[in-house]
């Protein structure tokens, strides 16, 4: 697995300046007050919470024989190794027709292709200098780019890996705020293309352009709003059985500790629903400010609930035959971890498992072990299903992707 040699470059100073960017806010000094938007505006000013803020990612990418996989634990039968290191801010995964797998990093601005050539993998950059490439898919030999505020696309990509042509703009009509401006992107069954455009705040009245998910055709067309009242989906994914959108969504900060609960949800109802933001968190919690003259009974309640500040991420149903039969069709998610939390939560994937209706029947652990005396060896992002029915995983804290297969 040969890194590329970009990723063992650049200064301590460099990469510090790239993890203000990761949380897409700008940065201030502890001493002043925060500006509204940003993510320490409205923390309470007593001494714990005082104590709270953004995680970091390591400086640089973690060497592939540093990453903490002897410290992950995963079910009987299950094993968990490197597939690809050097990758600072891995993010999302899609993979080609010829199985070439691509990989997003929104804070390098940056997405790579991961080649397999005889059993060594290869990373090759195939466009840097994006505005925030967080999101990606892919369809019929085109690959799909989400930035901050637009979507491009590339034909053939895989033929031309090693001399990638121009991207093409196929959206821009989208807001311009930089709170939760990194844009997740999906392809469904229907054929559209999805975005999720979250709100541009920790918790506000959103402008009618925000804290939505919507859909348009493959060249950018016949925009639609599928979902609203969503703050920030960072994970989307179409059951295999009944078709519908699910998709997580991160609760608001600085509510309290234990509250609220990250959400998993599902469209029933394209553009008729709205899951409540910013006026009812979990389904059940009242906002203390815009919940006043509101119920929570209005508005599309949470199929599960996720955890506190989890920071739910990628999702991807299950659609391989390597893993047990148990694992067919059921959900596997990554839960970031907290930073606004005293006792760091999360920081695994789980795997959800739904009834033949569709809904949450149980959730169980899946990878854990990535968090130790309270402090990040990792932090997972995206889980994504591989042709062959392996589970690819991307760490951005370390800027790695691990992979999990399954024997008896």
């Amino acid at each position: 697995m040969t890194a590329p040699k970009f990723a063992r470059r650049g200064s301590l100073l460099a990469c510090a300046a790239l993890t203000l960017l990761m949380t897409g806010w700008p940065a201030f000094a502890q001493d002043k007050e925060p500006e509204p938007g940003t993510p320490l505006y409205g923390r309470p000013k007593t001494e714990g919470a005082m104590k709270l803020d953004i995680v970091p990612p390591m400086p640089l990418p973690t060497p592939a024989d540093k990453l903490p996989v002897a410290k992950l634990k995963l079910p009987k039968g299950f094993k968990i190794e490197v597939y690809a290191a050097g990758i600072n801010d891995a993010r999302f995964l899609r993979e080609g027709d010829k199985g070439t797998v691509f990989v997003s990093n929104w804070m390098g601005n940056n997405v790579y292709a991961i080649v397999d050539k005889g059993g060594k993998r290869e990373i090759k950059m195939l466009y840097k200098g994006l505005d925030w490439p967080n999101g990606i898919a892919f369809k019929n030999g085109t690959l799909y780019i989400a930035e901050h505020n637009k979507i491009s696309k590339v034909a053939d990509i895989e033929d031309h890996l090693d001399n990638p042509p121009p991207l093409t703009k196929i959206y821009d009509d989208i807001p311009d705020f930089r709170p939760h401006g990194w844009r997740q992107l999906g392809i469904g069954p229907d054929n559209r293309l999805y975005i999720a455009i979250g709100a541009p705040c920790n918790i506000c009245m959103p402008p009618d352009t925000n804290a939505q998910i919507r859909s348009m055709t493959l060249d950018g067309k016949d925009v639609q709003v599928v979902a609203r009242g969503v703050r920030n989906s960072v994970g989307f994914d179409w059951s295999p059985l009944n078709k519908q959108l699910y998709f997580t969504d991160n609760g608001r900060d600085w509510f309290s500790e234990d509250l609220p609960n990250d959400e998993l949800n599902r469209v029933t109802e394209p553009g008729k629903q709205h899951f409540g933001f910013p006026f009812c968190h979990q389904g059940d919690i009242p906002d203390s400010e815009f919940g006043w003259g509101k119920k929570c009974s209005d508005y599309t309640p949470p199929i599960a609930k996720l955890g506190p500040h989890a920071a739910a991420l990628g999702m991807s149903f299950y659609t391989g035959k390597m893993f047990p039969p148990k694992y067919r069709n059921a959900i596997f998610i990554a839960r970031h971890g907290s930073w606004n939390r005293t006792i760091k939560f999360g920081g695994d994937v789980i795997a959800v498992f739904l009834d033949r209706q569709g809904n949450v029947k149980s959730m169980e652990p899946f990878v854990t072990g990535f968090i130790e005396n309270n402090q990040y060896l990792g932090r997972p992002v995206d889980p994504y299903v591989l042709k062959d029915g392996s589970l690819l995983i991307t760490d951005d804290h370390n800027g790695a992707i691990y992979r999990v297969t399954y024997s008896k």
